[in-house]
């Protein structure tokens, strides 16, 4: 195994970012899975523009920004969805092989850590839900660095929390753009592609490529 020191991404990687709107699918009619889309896409969108401008918010602020514009560019919603799927944000379901993996990393005695663009709040609540507390050592959020992904100074806030090497540090996520920055920064960055897509950034290439976290189990001896 490469590394005792494993780093998650939390939205896509651990936690299914589209089911919120899943759940009130029959509510939102044929049109919820494009809202879906439209909302993660969105969202990671003004993540990049307000870290480029320097200009830094919550996450739940630009979730509300990007909810609106889908829900715009879908013609509208019935009322009083719009908070329900902000309030079931804080509750995302985590993918199901989660909980197994990664309590079988801790069990053998790895070092887990989350690193997000979440807020801390959010993250917390998200983690807490999918009975996942305890797994960590730490829930690391950007709001330590003033700036989302893929800004260096946000994956060094996993090396400082960890006082390792960064090339000690085995990181995780389902975006692509998450495991350019990671590599460039000089972690063992690992592409969760849970999609099939196809590959980004070949002068920034993944270390290694999986569909889910199961790999991890063999890691977990």
């Amino acid at each position: 195994m490469p590394s005792r020191h494993f780093v998650f991404d939390a939205y896509g990687t651990l936690f299914d970012v589209h089911s919120a709107a899943l759940r009130h699918k029959d509510a939102l009619g044929p049109a919820w899975d494009r809202l879906s889309q439209l909302w993660r896409t969105k969202h990671l969108e003004y993540t990049w523009i307000y870290a480029q401008t320097g200009r830094h918010t919550t996450f739940r602020r630009l979730a509300e920004l990007s909810l609106d514009y889908a829900i715009a560019d879908v013609g509208g919603i019935p009322a009083g969805l719009r908070e329900k799927l902000l309030a079931d944000y804080h509750t995302l379901a985590a993918y199901p092989e989660v909980a197994e993996v990664l309590g079988a990393l801790e069990s053998n005695g790895a070092k887990l850590a989350i690193l997000t663009n979440g807020d801390p709040d959010l993250i917390e609540a998200a983690v807490t839900s999918a009975g996942l507390m305890g797994l960590f050592e730490a829930l690391i959020t950007v709001h330590e660095a003033g700036i989302f992904k893929p800004s260096m100074k946000v994956y060094k806030l996993a090396s400082d929390r960890f006082g390792a090497a960064p090339a000690d540090i085995s990181f995780y996520s389902s975006n692509r753009w998450d495991v350019a920055g990671a590599k460039v920064f000089g972690f063992r960055a690992v592409w969760v592609n849970r999609t099939g897509a196809p590959d980004e950034y070949p002068d920034m290439p993944a270390d290694s490529v999986i569909k889910d976290l199961r790999p991890l189990l063999a890691d977990a001896g």
